[in-house]
């Protein structure tokens, strides 16, 4: 078994209120084969001062590979979609400003599972649990989606269980699978299910490493946009199953949110 080169693509913008955080996550890795990828949209706070500082902690040969571009961009899913073009890993994983890898040990059992070898059909995707974590990193609950034992295309219909950020994917296929910038607020779910029904055409498989993999920062894009997000995603959803079956999940969503009122 080969130890596989993760790529953590990490996009920013005038975050230097939860930046240390991402990148003290990914600094604590015990894993020696990772790329970190920064792609700043030229913040004018001092997210690059903590951005810099971290690369002159991680300098080779003791640290981890950084890679930094710093330009502006025509949206998040733009830098994201830059980000997979700067990647050189096996696989890729993105970890944005507020998010930090749920324990220092992370990337490493992700790589032992991916059970890597160079020229064979390895897993198109890894894949996990997600927890939700408030503005400070503190723990708020376990992510509500749950992963399915047994993940493809069609596990989406019911929402997007897999969170992005616990969504670990074979760089070759990424490459080939950019975001649809024609979406606002779900390009990241329409990007797993293409990227899924790329790796199902090749007859690839998919792994549920049993592991809660990512702290993620509950008031993301798409939280502080629910209703805007909801419309597209019900677009998306269409799209890619048909009518009837996104409005009748779309319907379970609505009454799911009465429920809990």
């Amino acid at each position: 078994m080969s130890s596989p080169l993760i790529s953590i693509i990490t996009v920013t913008y005038n975050a230097e209120a939860t930046i240390e955080r991402t990148l003290r996550s990914v600094e604590a890795q015990t894993y020696p084969h990772i790329e970190h990828v920064i792609i700043d949209g030229c913040s004018t706070d001092h997210t690059l001062a903590h951005v810099h500082r971290y690369v002159e902690r991680n300098g080779k040969p003791k640290g981890h590979q950084i890679r930094v571009i710093r330009e502006p961009d025509r949206g998040l899913y733009d830098a994201m979609n830059k980000g997979i073009q700067h990647a050189s890993g096996d696989y890729l994983v993105f970890l944005n400003a507020g998010d930090k890898l749920h324990e220092t040990t992370t990337i490493e059992q992700v790589a032992s599972k991916a059970d890597w070898q160079p020229d064979r059909a390895n897993y198109a995707v890894l894949y996990g649990e997600t927890d939700l974590v408030d503005d400070e990193g503190r723990f708020l609950r376990h992510r509500r989606l749950q992963a399915p034992e047994r993940l493809t295309s069609k596990s989406f219909r019911s929402g997007m269980l897999v969170c992005h950020q616990s969504f670990y994917a074979r760089t070759d296929l990424a490459k080939g699978t950019l975001y649809d910038l024609n979406y606002r607020y779900s390009a990241d779910y329409d990007w797993c299910i293409r990227l899924m029904q790329r790796a199902e055409k090749r007859r690839l498989r998919f792994l549920n490493t049993q592991l809660i993999l990512t702290d993620y920062l509950s008031e993301g894009l798409t939280t502080k946009n629910q209703r805007r997000s909801l419309f597209e995603r019900l677009h998306l959803m269409a799209h890619h199953y048909g009518w009837p079956t996104a409005i009748a999940e779309h319907l379970w969503f609505v009454l799911r949110a009465i429920i809990k009122r």
